[in-house]
């Protein structure tokens, strides 16, 4: 593969007082920032924070609504209507919209979080209803790369919206192309090394290997990593420095 591959990562995910992840560590190092719009996680002022720390870094700035579930962090999928996702869509991104004008800049793109993610990759009437929403702000849908990409192509077009295809460096898939089930054992890498060589095989082979060892291709234009702790900020900057030191041999 020759196409440079951008990293993003989930980014304003304190609330109030408690904290989570170290944006002020991995912002440097990823190319782009899934900042929470206070559904799943995140305030105003977290928002706010983020998009400066982004600005900062000539970071791209991503919208990240999930379901309206602090307690669960947005891993519990609630049942709408496809009226409802779309009003939930636009009212999140039109948050983080509003909070970047304020700072002078815009968003660059959305990518639905948890639940909401994986409902919009299992129910096409999901997807469309976000699609829906996400087309008003003219900006690309982040979603999964998988086998039937198409399926996804063609309902775009109808709303005229560009799609971003991502992968996962620290997780598992199955051989259908899905991400392996958090229950599932071994399907979130937790050892450097494992998330280190899927992300190199991706970039070198536009490939992972799946949970049961098959080689599955996958087209990603990014990959998601996450800045949870020392050790995984350490493993982004490694994987920042061989991505660009890729781009810049080809």
């Amino acid at each position: 593969m020759t196409t440079k591959i951008l990293l993003n990562c989930d980014m304003g995910e304190s609330f109030g007082h408690w904290k989570m992840g170290d944006d002020e560590l991995v912002m440097e190092w990823v190319d782009m920032a899934n900042i929470a719009c206070g559904f799943h996680a995140s305030d105003p002022h977290v928002m706010s924070r983020t998009i400066k720390l982004a600005q900062h870094y000539n970071t791209q700035i991503g919208a990240h609504p999930g379901y309206q579930d602090l307690i669960g962090f947005g891993r519990r999928s609630i049942a709408h209507t496809p009226a409802e996702i779309s009003e939930l869509i636009s009212y999140q991104v039109g948050a983080l919209e509003a909070l970047c004008r304020f700072h002078g800049t815009s968003i660059k793109y959305v990518k639905p979080h948890g639940a909401l993610y994986n409902d919009m990759m299992d129910n096409l009437e999901v997807f469309e209803a976000i699609a829906d929403a996400v087309s008003d702000f003219q900006v690309p849908l982040m979603i999964l790369s998988s086998l039937d990409n198409q399926r996804y192509l063609d309902i775009a077009d109808k709303h005229d919206l560009p799609l971003l295809f991502e992968a996962f460096a620290d997780r598992a898939y199955t051989s259908n192309g899905r991400l392996a089930a958090r229950t599932l054992s071994g399907s979130v890498y937790n050892h450097s090394d494992d998330i280190y060589n899927q992300v190199m095989q991706l970039m070198n082979y536009g490939s992972v290997t799946t949970i049961d060892g098959e080689r599955l291709h996958l087209e990603a234009d990014t990959i998601c990593v996450h800045g949870d702790n020392p050790q995984s900020i350490a493993l982004i900057k490694k994987i920042n420095q061989e991505l660009h030191s890729n781009t810049m041999n080809k």
